[in-house]
């Protein structure tokens, strides 16, 4: 399934800090104290944010799916093929 394109300043932030905005979206709507139009607005950017974050999981699992043990005990790499 294809993700939604996201906006550019969402896709240019790191895991970390866009599971800090996610959590701080995640505060403000569970005080039920923003306005509807607020509301949903922070929702949609909670959404994106979310399907950011987890793209970057996955990335970062599929990083860790490639690393290998040698012969001799130490960990290295294969390269990823992307054919």
């Amino acid at each position: 399934m294809a993700e939604p394109h996201l906006p550019p300043d969402i896709a240019a932030l790191s895991f970390e800090t866009a599971l800090a905005e996610l959590e701080t979206i995640v505060k403000r709507l569970e005080t039920g104290n923003a306005k509807l139009d607020d509301a949903i607005s922070a929702y949609e950017r909670g959404a994106l944010l979310k399907l950011h974050c987890e793209a970057k999981l996955r990335e970062a699992q599929s990083r860790v799916d490639k690393i290998v043990m040698g012969p001799d005990g130490t960990p290295s790499t294969e390269k990823l093929s992307l054919e």
